[in-house]
Parts: C-alpha cells; structure tokens; sequence
C-alpha cells in the first residue's frame, strides 16, 4: 500500500514539474527565445568602455602613451587585456546559456546545468550539498582566471613604471650636471623616463579596473546560476 502511495505521490510530482516547465517555456517564448540578459550587459559596459577609449582617442592620449612606450609595455598591457575580455565573453555566453536552460528546466536543450540537476535526482541532502560545493569551486575555478589575468594588468604596469625610472635616471650624468651643454639632453631622457613609467601605471590601472568590472559581472552570474541550481535541486527534492 505504501508503495503505490509513493508512487502515486512521485507521478504527481512529475506531473507538476513538466506542467511548470511547460509554464516556463511560454513565458520564455513571450519574452523571447534567447534571454542572453548576462550578455547583454557585457555588452553594454564593453561598449561604453570603448565608447571612452574612443574619446581618449580622439584627445591625442593615446598617440602621446604609444610615442613614450619605447618598451612596448603598454602594447602588452593591451593586448593581454584583450584576451582577458575574449576569456570573459566566453565565460559570460557560457553562463546565458546555461541560465537559459535553468529558464526552460525540465524542458528545453539539454546542458550542464540541466546535467547538474540530472545528477542530484533521487540523493540525500548532504550528497546534494557536496556536490553543489563541487559546482562553486568548479566554477570558480573557471572564472579565476579572468581575475590572475587583471591582477597581471597591475603587476605589468607596475614593472614598465620601474623600467621608467630606470630610463629616467640612467640618463643622468653626475659628471655633467655642471655642462649647461649637457643638461638639455640629460633633461629631455629623465623626463621621457617619467612619462614612460607614469604612463604605464595609469594603463595597467585603468584596464585592470576595467577588466575587474568585467569578472564581477562574471561572477555575479556565477552566483546567479549556482544559487538557481541549488533552488531547483532542493525545490525539486523536496517531498
């Protein structure tokens, strides 16, 4: 008798999750098939990040940092900052993606996220909680790297402003500060040195800042996404 209770009582819970996936599906299809919402602000921050860029452009900024950049540093700053932003773009459609699906559960594409909650059918609660600490570090783990890669923006910006001074002040003749003839040349490299290293300590900072926005945005939907999941499993779990 207690088995056909329980199984009356699992086709009942059945029946109520594909009735609220199907409740879910249309309200996804009403608001669109594709909610890319983490995208779209990706977007909008990158776009008026380059929207400044732009300004700074056309100010003469940029063309004064690249004639000062003898050592290329800013190039690098640069370019290890497009990476990062490559990275994160990924990591941000990865994310819409799998919310996506969370949108759609029980129905729609099948994903990791969908897995997940495959996975979790049926355990008890501390097996569901240590999988969903498998899934934070998971996903911290896959995010991380965005955030080494702004601290390395700082860490480069900091060793092209030692690399300035050290330009600056190997120009400096302690033999010559008495030849007026000498000064002028002498004062022109320390003050190249300094636009040099100030230069690429104002780069490294502010892409760093700009990329840090970018992972935090990241890993808000990192958060978003676990604490949806955990919501589902423990909803879904419950008797």
């Amino acid at each position: 008798m207690s088995t056909l209770v329980a199984d009356a009582m699992a086709k009942v819970r059945r029946g109520l999750l594909e009735t609220e996936g199907m409740l879910a599906g249309r309200r996804a299809v009403a608001l669109g098939d594709h909610r890319y919402l983490l995208l779209l602000r990706f977007a909008v921050i990158n776009a008026t990040g380059f929207a400044l860029l732009g300004a700074v452009w056309a100010q003469g900024w940029i063309g004064r940092i690249l004639a000062a950049d003898d050592t290329h540093i800013c190039k690098l700053i640069f370019g290890l900052f497009l990476v990062g932003l490559f990275w994160t773009g990924q990591k941000v459609l990865m994310l819409s993606r799998e919310l996506n699906a969370l949108d759609r559960w029980p129905l729609g594409a099948r994903t990791r996220s969908t897995a997940f909650l495959d996975s979790i059918q049926g355990r008890d609660g501390p097996t569901r909680a240590a999988l969903a600490g498998a899934l934070r570090l998971k996903l911290a783990h896959r995010i991380g790297a965005v955030r080494h890669m702004a601290s390395t923006l700082v860490l480069l910006g900091l060793i092209g402003t030692i690399v300035g001074f050290i330009i600056a002040l190997s120009g400096v003749n302690q033999e010559a500060v008495t030849d007026s003839a000498e000064i002028g040349p002498m004062v022109a490299v320390l003050l190249h040195g300094m636009a040099m290293a100030l230069f690429k300590t104002l780069v490294g900072s502010v892409l760093n800042v700009w990329l840090m926005v970018n992972y935090r945005l990241l890993e808000s939907g990192a958060t978003h996404l676990l604490t949806r999941l955990v919501e589902i499993g423990e909803r879904d779990a419950a008797p």
